[in-house]
């Protein structure tokens, strides 16, 4: 599905966004347009990156007629522009649904015109039970994405979605502000040691996003099979793993509790209980058929080849087995000594 294609990436020059452009160029994509509303961060990518193949587009997704020169002669688009930071987008909540909603319906309605074949939504495990703006606009964004495959009319095109969790090192992850603190000497700051949640790693987002691509339908959301980690227990690791390269004991790294943030939970969701009843697997992807092509709805779904019902689902991150502090310890590793800084 990937070679040859010519490919928009927006957000490109986010925490996801640099890691599927670098993946998908190993896959002997086409021309890969990354656009980004960042000057410096798209300047910064173009120079590690200098592939002739890449395109570096200035532009922001509420922006309609930009979208629409970015989507022209383009067969794949994977939309990672986003506010994702849940604080932030707390704070700012009409801010967050002008590029997380109004954004995202701009960028179905150009690649409809534009005779996109397929485009992918990155969604998030907080939209499977919103407790904050964040999550609600990502809920409202996989609504979006399915019925997107009713809108678009005689179109051959396709829209789904993929939920993430935490991507390990990216932005939106406590992992840079873990190693922050203890480069400064600590304390690294826990908001409550009870918190746990799911996390990937680069080629489990590579993976997720290029498998909703070769086997979307249109309107499923794929999620990939993630491990859980304790919070607490990756404050431990890290600090066991880095404080020694930072000139400090491990011991003389304290951790404090700071308490829970405005719309921050504890555990992360992955499904609700009423997707599971429309959920199928292989061996490394979980897929929730859209409600909407039951025997009322407006969407035909006739299954997916290599899926087949779930048995059972670990929804929770509160529930699923936990990484031990050694895991952890090579899990880190490996992220770092790819030596993708995201």
């Amino acid at each position: 599905m990937i070679r040859d294609r010519n490919i928009l990436i927006t957000g490109g020059a986010g925490s996801v966004g640099r890691i599927l452009v670098r993946r998908l160029l190993e896959l002997n994509s086409g021309i890969i347009r990354i656009l980004d509303q960042s000057e410096p961060a798209l300047a910064a990518l173009k120079a590690e990156l200098e592939n002739k193949r890449c395109r570096f587009l200035a532009g922001d997704i509420r922006d309609k007629d930009r979208l629409a020169r970015a989507v022209e002669n383009i067969d794949i688009v994977v939309h990672t522009a986003a506010m994702k930071h849940v604080d932030i987008s707390e704070y700012n909540t009409f801010e967050a649904v002008k590029t997380n909603v109004v954004g995202l319906q701009n960028l179905i309605d150009v690649s409809i015109d534009a005779g996109v074949e397929r485009c992918v939504f990155t969604s998030s495990d907080k939209a499977a039970h919103p407790a904050n703006t964040m999550g609600t606009t990502k809920l409202l964004g996989e609504k979006l994405v399915t019925a997107a495959n009713k809108h678009s009319g005689g179109q051959d095109i396709r829209f789904a979605s993929v939920r993430f969790g935490n991507v390990i090192n990216s932005s939106q992850s406590v992992i840079p502000v873990f190693r922050e603190q203890i480069m400064e000497g600590g304390p690294v700051t826990l908001t409550d040691p009870k918190m746990s949640r799911f996390f990937l790693t680069y080629d489990d987002v590579a993976q997720l996003v290029v498998g909703a691509l070769d086997h979307m339908k249109g309107g499923e959301i794929f999620i990939k099979k993630m491990d859980a980690i304790r919070i607490e227990d990756l404050a431990e690791a890290m600090i066991e793993a880095f404080a020694p390269d930072c000139g400090y004991d491990p011991g003389e790294i304290d951790i404090t509790k700071t308490g829970a943030r405005i719309g921050e939970t504890f555990d992360e969701k992955i499904l609700t209980k009423r997707e599971v009843t429309r959920t199928i697997e292989n061996e490394s992807l979980y897929a929730i058929i859209p409600e909407q092509s039951n025997q009322n709805g407006y969407l035909k779904h006739e299954g997916i080849t290599g899926f087949e019902p779930v048995d059972s689902v670990i929804r929770s991150s509160e529930n699923a087995a936990k990484l031990t502090r050694e895991q952890i310890l090579e899990l880190l590793r490996t992220e770092f000594e790819e030596g993708v800084t995201a």
